[in-house]
């Protein structure tokens, strides 16, 4: 038995692409001096790191541009909401900003379609593309080897844990789980003694969309197995990879946070917008015991953010994901990031490459790190001292890049992160078994990718 997307979702989506598609206005082209960008808004209107970021480039743009004008164009929307409105906007030259903000795992459907115009005659004349690290860059490419876009910053994942929380369980304060089974351990130790709170946070199912299959499951696949082979994708053939032992222990840890209610009510965990409650109220308020999340959570909670929480680096402790038995290499990360890209049918693709290149001075992206909380993927802010000293956990997150994994994002990926989403929420929802979420996830996969597929 597999889920099926509800008629609801599918009418919600359908009207918020289409109330882009009017927002939009005539389109792109009808300013050759301006050029619009088009950017993820949060859903929490107090969160403005993006737009006050923007704001200030929009500024130095417009000062050393006369003449050119910089139209922001948000979209407030969760992530796979935000997705489908994009998808819709660079179908047509009416609707096609001049830059858009592309998530990685996103960005090589998006070349297959046709969406988005290849960079490289810019960068083959802009400096500053050989400051940036070579994992970043591989992110954006496309299998043509092209690349389509600018990453302006990585991120990693692990576990984040409150003290207080800690403190009444009788955890240790230096917290560092070695398996799968410590922490669960701690989070029904937490149940146990903390009651009112919720142990333990691992996002799941269809809304969380890609926050389930990369924060979630995949935080959990990559750290089964000896941690040498892709456990998703072979390379060698070209293929995807059926669901193994691997894929079912993953379910079976999801399956467990929620049959144990070690994890938030279902109701709540399967909320597309409670990643904003997470960040916002649980985390803050000492209501939830251990969040598996990344390393951009402290953006909510800096000055002017609207949610200011000082004392979160007193408050909050980190520990890596550790693998599953803890087998070498012991932890386990996620990497992904986002890139600004120019849609193929972009009205003004040289206003919005200058554009590009205002956002990426080293002055400009060290700062859009250390905003948003961000990982540098510019050598030279990396190694700058300023960077590293600048918000606390921004070393514990930039040492897990040693031990990360990068998503296998080639053009069948978002199909694949979507079965593992509709997997996850069965055995959330108590719906499915892991076998039969597991078979369900082959049946999907094969699918997805025109069945070319290596059987586990």
């Amino acid at each position: 038995m597999r889920p099926t997307v509800r008629l609801s979702a599918l009418v919600t989506l359908t009207a918020l692409a289409s109330t882009t598609l009017a927002a939009c206005g005539s389109g792109s082209g009808s300013d050759p001096d301006t050029v619009k960008v088009s950017f993820k808004q949060s859903t929490d209107n107090s969160i403005k790191v993006m737009d006050t970021y923007l704001a200030d480039i929009k500024k130095q743009f417009e000062k050393a541009n006369p003449g050119k004008k910089v139209e922001l164009v948000p979209i407030k929307a969760p992530d796979s909401e935000y997705y489908t409105k994009v998808q819709q906007m660079l179908r047509s030259p009416k609707t096609a900003p001049d830059l858009v903000y592309e998530d990685t795992f996103l960005i090589n459907s998006d070349i297959t379609s046709g969406y988005l115009k290849p960079l490289d005659p810019y960068l083959a004349k802009w400096k500053d593309w050989d400051r940036f690290i070579d994992t970043a860059k591989a992110a954006a490419k496309g299998e043509d080897g092209k690349t389509y876009g600018v990453p302006d910053g990585t991120d990693t994942r692990g576990l984040w844990f409150s003290k207080d929380v800690f403190a009444k369980a009788g955890l240790p304060a230096d917290w560092q789980p070695k398996t799968w089974d410590d922490v669960l351990s701690a989070a029904r130790t937490i149940k146990e003694k903390v009651p009112g709170v919720t142990p333990l946070n691992v996002y799941t199912g269809k809304p969380a969309g890609e926050a389930a299959t990369m924060q979630g499951f995949q935080m959990l696949l990559y750290g089964t197995g000896d941690g040498t082979t892709d456990p998703l994708y072979d390379k060698n053939s070209k293929k995807w990879i059926t669901a193994g032992q691997g894929f079912e222990d993953s379910l079976a840890f999801v399956e467990t946070v929620y049959k144990e209610k070690l994890g938030p009510e279902v109701s709540d965990a399967l909320d597309p917008n409670f990643g904003t409650t997470v960040r916002g109220e649980l985390l803050p308020q000492g209501k939830l015991g251990i969040a598996l999340d990344g390393s951009w959570l402290p953006q909510d909670w800096l000055e002017g953010s609207g949610h200011e929480w000082p004392e979160w680096s007193k408050e909050l402790g980190l520990a890596y994901m550790p693998t599953q038995n803890g087998q070498a290499p012991g932890k386990v990360s996620m990497s992904g990031g986002w890139t600004w890209a120019i849609p193929a049918k972009a009205a003004n693709p040289d206003l919005a490459f200058e554009f590009i290149k205002t956002m990426q001075t080293k002055a400009n992206a060290q700062k859009w790190y250390i905003a948003n909380s961000g990982i540098a993927v510019r050598e030279d802010v990396a190694n700058d001292p300023a960077y590293v000293r600048a918000q606390p956990g921004i070393k514990f997150f930039t040492d897990l890049v040693a031990s990360t994994h990068y998503r296998p994002a080639y053009p069948a990926y978002p199909k694949v992160s979507v079965a593992i989403q509709e997997a996850m929420e069965g055995v959330t929802t108590g719906d499915m078994t892991v076998e039969e979420a597991a078979r369900g996830y082959d049946d999907a996969l094969r699918e997805a990718t025109d069945n070319q597929v290596v059987e586990k």
